[in-house]
């Protein structure tokens, strides 16, 4: 039984290995190096970065309050709400795109955003927005098994010793979340980096204006520029990697997934 469950998981590991670092090797490494030298990449790079940042600052200010209520709190339609805030999570992100496409492309409130300046469909803003979507309730998810798991008791004690709620949350509660915090932001961020469908369907894919990461593999393997596509794809992967060796290097012993 032993011999077989290690002889599979090394099969897996190599099949994984093998599979990236043939597409990394793929392309001669001089095409590589001047397609991720090349405008279109270094603005895909930055797009990414900035809207991805963004989006995770975003999703923590959110994340945080909602996470903790729906941990410690009872109220009237928790677990509708509960359902609400996770739907997304299972949501194919193409059809969390379109919904969000009609959202602001056809109603009032889509109206009265673009009138003030703030246009989404098809703008870089559109990207954070679509991030945020996708990538909010995997954040809530995290954290609220995070305060969950932290014992109330510790709240109450400091309460009783004179700190007020808002003191109490945010010097023994949120301390003691800092490792699920952490752990959620960089897969948060992570996953803002590598979002397509949300992103695509509602930015939409013009080439330096819109265009992030996936999206610049998307249109440059459409087009058959197969090393600008390979470029793009080596940056995710190299992000990924980075990822969970961060997470890793936190907490062994906490569950992202």
């Amino acid at each position: 039984m032993r011999r077989l469950f290690l002889s599979l998981t090394a099969c897996l590991v190599v099949f994984v290995g093998a599979s990236l670092l043939g597409l990394i090797l793929s392309a001669p490494p001089a095409a590589l190096v001047s397609s991720l030298a090349s405008p279109e990449i270094r603005f895909a790079i930055l797009l990414s970065l900035g809207t991805g940042l963004l989006s995770t600052f975003i999703c923590i200010a959110l994340a945080v309050p909602i996470a903790y209520s729906l941990a410690r709190y009872d109220f009237p339609g928790k677990r509708v709400a509960t359902l609400a805030l996770t739907l997304p999570l299972t949501l194919p992100p193409l059809v969390a795109g379109i919904a969000l496409l009609l959202f602001f492309g056809t109603t009032p409130w889509g109206r009265i955003l673009e009138e003030a300046g703030f246009a989404v469909v098809f703008t870089p803003l559109g990207i954070v927005v679509a991030q945020v979507f996708v990538n909010l309730p995997y954040l809530i998810r995290i954290l609220r098994s995070s305060f969950v798991a932290i014992n109330p008791r510790f709240e109450h004690v400091a309460k009783t010793l004179g700190c007020t709620e808002a003191g109490t949350f945010l010097q023994v509660t949120l301390p003691m979340a800092r490792p699920g915090l952490v752990a959620g932001t960089i897969i948060t961020w992570s996953k803002a980096m590598g979002e397509f469908g949300a992103v695509l369907m509602l930015a939409g894919a013009t080439p330096m204006r819109t265009e992030t990461l996936p999206l610049a593999l998307f249109l440059n393997i459409s087009t058959g520029d197969l090393n600008m596509a390979i470029a793009a794809a080596t940056i995710l992967i190299l992000i990924s990697l980075i990822t969970l060796i961060a997470v890793d290097g936190i907490d062994r012993d906490i569950v992202v997934f």
